[in-house]
Formats: structure tokens, sequence, C-alpha cells
């Protein structure tokens, strides 16, 4: 680490990702680069696996300290930051100006004083600061700024930058670290059980007398059964959370509901339930808890546990008291998912507040976020029909956000529903999808044509891109030519009576459809028509990217590099 921060002082950046399991020593390693960072502007950020579907959710708490300086950045990473962030409306911001507008602002801040990055738990990093904080990763040069990553398991994102990867004591040194915390003899069978199953790990072994009676200690511990290290280490947290007076557990539970660890937060919500911030003590000096600057735990089990501990009746009482103490103006998200959390059933009231967080996540480009939501607001809705809605909406979000198996589920469950004729195409059309992803293509194209038919007369604009959709299936089987659904599709298009478009993706149908059904020297002329269309195009949309692969791959056969 003390190479780390002098080569940044010496204007070199600086990129290290720290990986191990957890308890083996990660987070000191980064208190110990914070702590020799003298001179430095320290950032700070916490991954939180309940904030994983909150776009942006991490590289908010990192930059916090730094928007104040969005005002010099360039207008386009000012505007996109701003969305990013939640301090201004807008539309989905793109995530590459996301990235500039971080780099940018390190690069400003570093002008001041050399800046330390550090990510903890960086394994439950939503998926947004992920691929922005690796974006900037490889794009420090000779800015004066450290980023420093501690992880569980090897992240996609991350996986490029260089690693250090913390693995567990020799057996030597786990003997002399456990010998330090124990204050009874211990006996020699007992201590080399303890040495085997703790495969190092410095927080197995420093937290393992606590968990083991003195009985145990002296001999018997070998005879029952023995559970995983992870097993032994909840077991031990959650027997010293039950000792801990019932205020201060509540008051315990009010910190692990809440992954933010704002302090005032937890305290005023804590306060609703009987709890103040004095119940907080105990817990801090049993060292499962800190109270400032954040409210944290000492290990990510412990919230866990604490979390489980409490009764589900506890639970909503707690979730309700936060939802009552967060500011609905500056923080509505949190307030709807804390007040569905607390609903004990159907609640149109809540739904429909989840159902407008779920549009301000996707304006963030938040689409697993708005998946999170609308799934919450789905068990909430009372009216079948508005249930059935919601469920489609929910699993149109979590189809690109890669869940499948819960895209399917939510699916299923909106089919069963009372959906209008367009909304039940719709739904067709997302079971195409989401089957053809599974499956690798397999019946892709029969799939879309049949959702294409069914759209048709219902939706001209929808339809035209499914059918493309289906010439894609093809096109990726390499069928287009000869292939029966291929040859279907074409027929339809060209039969179809519909306005005449500008739009590259229909320009780009047109010239299939010439293709499969006339041949070469008919489509051709078509096709190069749609291949200057997306030349031309200046301004791409997330919908018209996806058609990118297929312009590509018709250019490559034109010959038309």
């Amino acid at each position: 680490m003390k190479e780390l921060l002098d080569s940044v002082c010496n204007g070199r950046s600086e990129v290290l990702v720290v990986r191990g399991e957890p308890g083996i020593g990660k987070t000191t390693l980064l208190d110990q680069a914070v702590e020799r960072a003298s001179g430095f502007q320290v950032a700070r950020a916490t991954g939180v696996e309940s904030e994983m579907e909150l776009p942006y959710a991490g590289l908010h708490q990192l930059c916090r300290p730094m928007l104040d300086r969005l005002a010099l950045l360039p207008a386009p990473q000012q505007e996109a930051a701003s969305s990013a962030f939640g301090l201004a409306g807008g539309r989905s911001p793109d995530r590459f100006l996301v990235g500039l507008a971080v780099l940018s602002l390190l690069s400003e801040a570093s002008e001041q004083a050399p800046v330390l990055c550090v990510i903890d738990d960086a394994q439950w990093l939503d998926r947004a600061s992920a691929q922005v904080l690796a974006f900037v990763a490889r794009r420090l040069l000779a800015e004066r700024v450290g980023l420093l990553f501690a992880t569980r398991e090897r992240n996609e994102d991350l996986q490029r930058l260089p690693e250090l990867l913390v693995e567990g004591l020799a057996d030597a040194d786990a003997r002399a670290l456990l010998a330090s915390v124990l204050l009874l003899p211990l006996d020699e069978g007992v201590r080399e059980r303890i040495v085997a199953e703790a495969h190092g790990n410095p927080l197995a072994l420093v937290e393992w007398s606590d968990f083991l009676s003195p009985a145990e200690l002296a001999g018997g511990f070998g005879l029952p059964a023995l559970r995983a290290v992870s097993g032994r280490l909840e077991d031990g947290f959650r027997r010293r959370l039950a000792d801990l007076p019932v205020a201060t557990q509540r008051f315990v539970t009010v910190a692990a509901a809440e992954p933010t660890g704002d302090p005032a937060l937890v305290s005023r919500a804590a306060a609703k339930l009987g709890a103040g911030e004095a119940n907080g003590s105990p817990a801090v000096e049993a060292g499962l808890v800190e109270l400032w600057p954040k409210v944290s735990f000492r290990h990510p089990l412990v919230r866990s546990v604490a979390y489980r501990l409490a009764s589900i009746d506890d639970r909503r009482a707690v979730h309700r008291a936060l939802a009552e103490a967060t500011d609905p103006d500056t923080d509505p998200d949190h307030r709807a998912w804390h007040r569905a959390l607390a609903a004990p059933g159907p609640d149109e009231e809540v739904a429909a507040e989840l159902e407008r967080s779920a549009v301000r996540a996707r304006a963030r480009g938040g689409v697993a976020a708005g998946a999170a939501f609308l799934e919450r607001a789905v068990e909430l809705t009372p009216d079948p029909r508005r249930r059935a809605q919601r469920a489609l909406l929910a699993a149109q979000d979590k189809y690109p956000a890669g869940a499948l198996e819960a895209a399917l589920r939510l699916l299923a469950m909106a089919q069963t529903g009372p959906l209008d004729e367009l909304e039940q195409a719709r739904a067709q059309l997302l079971h195409a999808r989401i089957t053809s992803t599974m499956t690798r293509g397999r019946d892709a194209a029969l799939l879309h044509l049949q959702a294409a038919k069914r759209l048709e007369p219902l939706d001209s604009t929808l339809a035209r891109e499914t059918y493309l959709e289906a010439l894609g299936a093809a096109l990726r089987a390499d069928r287009l030519v000869g292939s029966g659904e291929a040859a279907e599709a074409a027929s339809a298009v060209l039969a179809a009576d519909w306005e005449p478009s500008t739009r590259a993706c229909d320009l780009l149908l047109d010239g299939l459809a010439l293709f499969t059904r006339e041949g070469y020297v008919e489509g051709a002329s078509a096709l190069k028509v749609a291949l200057r269309a997306f030349r031309d195009e200046r301004h791409f949309d997330e919908d018209d990217l996806r058609w990118l692969w297929m312009a590509c791959n018709v250019a490559r056969a034109l010959g038309d590099f």
C-alpha cells in the first residue's frame, strides 16, 4: 500500500483490486491505506447488497464529497452526472458520459491534493457503478488518483485491473494469532482443529474463542459434527446479538434495514420505536456496530443476522419507522421501498408509489432497479388488471437486466390476468425474446414471426420491429435464404399496408424482406439505402443500437465496407 500511495503522490495514478474471502483482512488493508494517506483527499464507498439494483448508488456514495465541482465540468458531463445522481431530471444518462464526468471530477479534485478512492465490498456494487468505476480505472493516467477496491470474488467489470489476492495465514501465524486472543489453556487437539477449519482466516480465528464454551475449548470441541467457518461465525454473531438489551437489538435491526448508513436517519427511525441513539452504545461496545461517520457493521454477516433475528412483524415496524423518517422530497425511492417492506398486505397507494420509483429508476438507466420496484408493486396490487399490467412491465424490465427466470415467472403471472389484446401481444413478444435467449436462438424466428402477426393490426411500429427480429433470428442461424419462417416473414412485410417510413431499422426490414423473397439483385439496392440511413444517423437511442449488428452483417454481405 505504501508503494501505491507514494506513486500517487509522485503524479502517477494507481489502481488495485484486493480480493479475498470474508474476514481475510481486506477491509483492514484498506483502513491501513487510509491511515497512511496523509495529505490525501479520501473518498469512500461501500457496496450494499440491498442497493445492488439501484443504479449509481455506490458511485453516488463515492462522489458525494466532490459534487461541489460539478459546475466545472463540460455541459454534457454535468448533465449526465446530475441525472445519474438524481440531482436533476431528464433522460436516462449516457453511461460513457457519466464515466467521463467521474474521471473529470477526480482530475479536478487531484489538482488540489492527491485523491484516494476506497471502495469496500465491491461485489455488492450496483452494475452501473461498477462499470463506470472500471471505465475510470482504465483511463487514469497522470492524475494524482488512487483507486482501491476490496471484493470477495472476481468481478467481471474489475477483472482486468491489477489485483492482490489476500490468502489465509500460514499455520504457524494462525496459531500465534489464536493464542493472542485466548485467555484459557487450549487443548492441543482443539487448537489444531480450529486452525484447520479456519483455513487461515483471521476473523474466524479472532472470533472463535467467543463462539465456544469453556468446556469446548478445554477438550470437548471435536466431538460434535462441526459446521463451516461461515456457519459458526453466523451462530456466534447471533448469540452476541441476542445477549444485547432489547432496545439495542431494535436499534441494530433498524441499522441493518437501512442500507445508506445515515446516522441521523437511523437515529430518527429507532427513536420512533423507543430505541434512541443511546441504545446503540452496547452494540458499539460489543464490537458489532460503528455509528460514526456512518452506521456500519464490523462484518456483513452481522447485518444479515441482525435482520433475520427480528420477527416479520418487527421488521415491518422497522421499515415503517424508516419510511416515516425518510424525507419524501429528497429520497422518495428509499421511502417507497421501506413503505413496501412495511406493508402487511395489498396496498394500491404503496404500489403506485413503487411504480413512480420504477419510472425514476429507468430514467437514470436503472432497468434492474425499475424491475425490483415493479416486482414488489405487483405483490401489493389488489386490482387483478393493474396487477397483470405491472407484472408485464416488471417482466419487460427483468429481461434486459438478465433475470430471465424472474421475467418468465412475472410474465406467466401477467398472462393469467385480464390483459387487453395489445398487452397480450406484447406479452407474447416478450415470451419469444426470453425463450430465444434461453435456448440460444432455437425456434426464435418462428416465435417472433407468430408475435409479429398478432401485433400487425395492433401496433405497426412494434410489428415491424418484431418482423425484423424474426429475420434477424434467421440471419443469426444462417437461414435467411431458404428458411420457411424467413420467407413467410418477408411475404408478410411486403404485403403489409404500412405507411412509408424513413427509420433506419424499417428500411433495413424492407431491404431484408426483398432480399429474402426476390434475391440479391432486387434486395441489394434497398439494403444499400438502409445502410446509408444507419451511416448518416447522428443520434442512436438504445432501441436503435440493437439493430446495428444486423446492419454490419448486411454491409459485410454487400461488400460495403
